[in-house]
């Protein structure tokens, strides 16, 4: 039987792995996936290497790029993992609760994932336009000239113009046009944040939501849009520590099954 059990989930933007042994996680690193998803697979398998793991491990691949794992024995779904992994994570957190929805909101799509006991019951994905995404809001920080950091801080600081297209290009064209009006700068990052957590949050009311709301992927490191998100739904939305890992995650419990 294998000493340690990997579950590598290759996203559009980023690509996060996690390592577990029988007794639970040991290892936990991400790295951008680049332009290309095979390139990033072998990085992955040479930092494994380098860290000990060596040929001793099974793995599960997820993700946009799940295909490009050609060294794992599986390839799951990202609603399973998702499902799978966020259950871990949350239920951990609070063993009263037997369900949970999951807004993972990802570098090209948004999942909407209903889990009960442990089980995926439900699921809505829109994958249509990036502008409900976590994408948009990096693109959006490097035309004002920010890092993540910095747009979250700014936006704290303003007071949200309106961004109300709902296609990534004319969206961002009225960012473009805010930047040439010559609006300021914190009103603009506010305005952002505010488009992608109201894109994100109609969408959880559109597929309605079970027991507590609990944010996975990049964006679930802010509290600030955990806070803005929280607005829009109506219902406090937590995170987990760990919540990016919610995919790689769950590939890992997968091997290890």
């Amino acid at each position: 039987m294998a000493k340690y059990f990997v579950g590598i989930d290759i996203g559009s933007t980023a690509s996060k792995t996690v390592v577990m042994d029988e007794d639970g996680v040991v290892e936990a690193f991400t790295m951008p996936t680049g332009w290309n998803g095979r390139e990033t697979a072998e990085a992955i398998y040479e930092k494994l290497k380098e860290k000990g793991y060596g040929e001793d491990f099974v793995c599960v691949a997820t993700g946009y790029g799940r295909i490009c794992v050609d060294y794992a024995a599986r390839i799951v779904t990202e609603i399973t993992c998702h499902g799978k992994g966020g259950w871990k994570l949350f239920h951990d957190q609070d063993e009263a609760q037997n369900a949970f929805t999951i807004v993972d909101v990802g570098g090209q799509d948004t999942k909407i994932i209903k889990v009960e006991n442990g089980l995926v019951t439900d699921f809505l994905m829109n994958d249509k336009c990036a502008a409900g995404t976590g994408k948009f809001i990096e693109v959006m920080a490097t035309r004002l000239g920010a890092s993540l950091g910095e747009m979250y801080e700014m936006a704290k600081r303003g007071e949200a113009l309106s961004i109300s297209a709902m296609c990534t290009v004319f969206a961002e064209s009225e960012v473009i046009s805010h930047i040439g009006s010559g609006k300021k700068r914190e009103d603009i990052a506010a305005g952002v944040i505010d488009s992608v957590a109201s894109r994100v949050g109609n969408l959880c009311k559109r597929h309605g939501i079970i027991g507590k709301v609990k944010l996975t992927g990049g964006l679930c490191d802010s509290p600030y849009f955990l806070e803005v998100l929280s607005e829009k739904i109506g219902c406090e939305v937590g995170s987990h520590p760990m919540g990016r890992y919610a995919g790689a995650m769950g590939a890992a419990l997968t091997a290890k099954k």
